[in-house]
This record gives C-alpha cells, sequence and structure tokens, in this order.
C-alpha cells in the first residue's frame, strides 16, 4: 500500500500534490480541515478550506490567500483529486478525502457524530486509509444526548436567575459557544457574550446559522438584568477584571473533560457540564467502522490506547507524532485548563 502522506517537520504531506493538510509550520500549499488554532496558522502562502470554513478562517487569520471548495467538490493538485466531506466539529469543518492512482485516504481533522444546529453533520467516506482523531478515545468517554445536557444547562441557569445571580459559562469561543446559544431556552433570561465570543456569532449568523439574540456587556441598557443573564465566556476571562462586572455571578464549564471528577474540582467551577464537539468512544468507532478502511493512523488525543485497541480488533493501526492539541486547544496533559 503506497503511502499518500509522511511526516514532515511542517506537517502531514502528500507529496504526490505537493501540498500539506494543517500545517503547524509555514508551507506553500496548506489544506485545513477548519479554523481552530491547532488546525489553521498564520504563515502559509496559500490556503484551501471549505466554502463553510471561509469565515471563520478569515475572521481568526485575517488577509489570507484562501481558496475554497465546497463540499463534495473536486480539486484536481498535481495528479491528486481533492475534497472536501462534512466533519461535524465546528461551522465548515472537514474531512480531506486523497485520491493518487486508485488510492484513497481520508484525514478527519477533528470530528464529531452527533448533528447539531451549528454546522454540516459528519459524513463517513470510504476510504483505504482513514487518519483520525482520538481526542476522547478511551471507554470511559461517552457523551449524553445533547438535548440533556441542554436540559441541565437551561435548568442550572433558571435556578440562578430565580436567586438573582448570574450564570457565567466558561466555553470555547469558536463551535462550542455557538452550539450553546443554539440549545439554551431564551425565554429565562438575556444572553451576554465575551468579546472573544462575539464576533464568532456573527460569522455564524453571517453563515446562516440561528443563533439567539446576544448582547456585549458593554451594550446592556438595564444592568439589572445581569442578575438574570447567561454569560459566555473563554476559559481566559476567568479572574480578570472583567468578571468584576457580574456580582456573586455561579459559575460553570462546558468540555469533554468535565466526565472527569479530576478535572471538573481542579477547574474550581460550581458545575461541570459534559458538552464536547470531538467524537466520544463509541462516536470514534461509529465512524472508523464506516470508512471501511483496513489501515487506521492515530493523529492526537489517546493515541496508544486507541492503536492498541484497534490492532486487537484485526486492523492495521499506526500512529503520526502531530502538534494537534484536541480539545479546546489544550493539550492532554493540561486537561483542566480545557
Amino acid at each position: 500500500m503506497s503511502a499518500l502522506l509522511v511526516l514532515r517537520p511542517e506537517g502531514l504531506y502528500c507529496e504526490a500534490g505537493d501540498f500539506f493538510i494543517d500545517p503547524w509550520r509555514p508551507a506553500d500549499r496548506a489544506v485545513i480541515t477548519h479554523a481552530h488554532s491547532d488546525h489553521a496558522r498564520t504563515g502559509h502562502r496559500h490556503y484551501l478550506a471549505s466554502t463553510q470554513g471561509a469565515g471563520p478562517l478569515r475572521a481568526r487569520l485575517g488577509a489570507i490567500s484562501l481558496q475554497t471548495a465546497h463540499f463534495g467538490e473536486a480539486v484536481h493538485l498535481n495528479g491528486v483529486t481533492l475534497s472536501l466531506h462534512p466533519a461535524g466539529h465546528v461551522l465548515g469543518s472537514a474531512q480531506v478525502r486523497i485520491e493518487h492512482r486508485g488510492e484513497v485516504w481520508v484525514v478527519s481533522g477533528d470530528y464529531k457524530v452527533e448533528a447539531d444546529a451549528t454546522c454540516t453533520p459528519f459524513e463517513p467516506v470510504r476510504c483505504h486509509t482513514f487518519v483520525t482523531e482520538s481526542t476522547f478515545g478511551l471507554p470511559i468517554y461517552r457523551w449524553a444526548a445533547q438535548h440533556q445536557t441542554f436540559e441541565e444547562i437551561n435548568a442550572w441557569w433558571r435556578d440562578n436567575a430565580a436567586k438573582g445571580r448570574a450564570s457565567v459559562l466558561y466555553c470555547y469561543a469558536f463551535g462550542k459557544a455557538q452550539r450553546i446559544l443554539s440549545g439554551v431556552d431564551t425565554g429565562i433570561g438575556p444572553i451576554v457574550c465575551h468579546g472573544a465570543v462575539e464576533p464568532l456569532n456573527r460569522v455564524y449568523r453571517e453563515a446562516g446559522i440561528a443563533l439567539p439574540p446576544t448582547v456585549m456587556v458593554s451594550e446592556m441598557p438595564d444592568r439589572a438584568q445581569l442578575s438574570r443573564a447567561l454569560v459566555l465566556a473563554p476559559p481566559s476571562a476567568a479572574g480578570t477584571p472583567w468578571m468584576r462586572r457580574f456580582p456573586d455571578p455561579s459559575d460553570a464549564f462546558a468540555s469533554g473533560w468535565m466526565m472527569l471528577r479530576g478535572a471538573r474540582r481542579r477547574r474550581g467551577t460550581d458545575r461541570g457540564f459534559v458538552l464536547s464537539d470531538h467524537a466520544d468512544w463509541p462516536g470514534l468507532h461509529q465512524a472508523i467502522a464506516a470508512t471501511g478502511a483496513q489501515q487506521i493512523i492515530v493523529t492526537h488525543g489517546q493515541v496508544q490506547p486507541m492503536v492498541r485497541f484497534l490492532c486487537e480488533q484485526g486492523l492495521q493501526a499506526s500512529a503520526f507524532q502531530t502538534e494537534f492539541e484536541g480539545e479546546e486547544g489544550a493539550a492532554q496533559t493540561e486537561v483542566p485548563a480545557a
């Protein structure tokens, strides 16, 4: 079996097509799966991404030389046929399908298999080799249906509002915040978004994604309403002067890492909500099986446990040592900060 991708210092490289996928060092041609910072970096000469991913990429990277392709559209690069397919992770997130001389490889980027209202659902793509993430590649990671998590968030917010306490929910500004917005009950109170979140809300709305009304704290005409508000902020906002605008808030954190009791305790918030934009253990294996691939390459997350398990299932499994970081831009050695 030929190797359509190899590991170079810049990242995952397709020699036949002369391009990199999500390179972490400057490259001439970069195919980008999605706009999270560990996959989309500045400094590349030319970018290729999904049409839906253009808004987030430009919002995060500024002026770049960007070519876009619709999901499923073929792009020909030096004899290699490349196409992008939905990954279901965040707005515009894509899997990269590479075909050359009858050999098909698919690079997943980050993905989840449960559909949500803020991005195109994951689409399995048949291939010979599947390059997969494994952020939550352990059997302990099994997500409840997202509507259950939204019900828990709403109940927490409703209870706080009745007590006159703002509900501060820490979450990643791109993807997680918008997914939460799509699932909460807007009848409970106003929704305030941190300055890192609101610009990305605009990007989602411009892409046609329905989100409820949100304001920044400086735009609140009635300051008394802050005591009933849901406040979405990145983890970096904790302990900053910005937080002093919310007297006696109840705080929480939304992340897949909240499945771990130790992570919840070290985070130090009142509540932890288990909500991830990555596939859980069953989701990873559902996706892998759907590809029909016999060769699996694991890029980041719980790499060795996943490789070992896949080999035990009779698959050819190995790993690429990448610089991708998994959930919310934090390496697994920094779980509490995710």
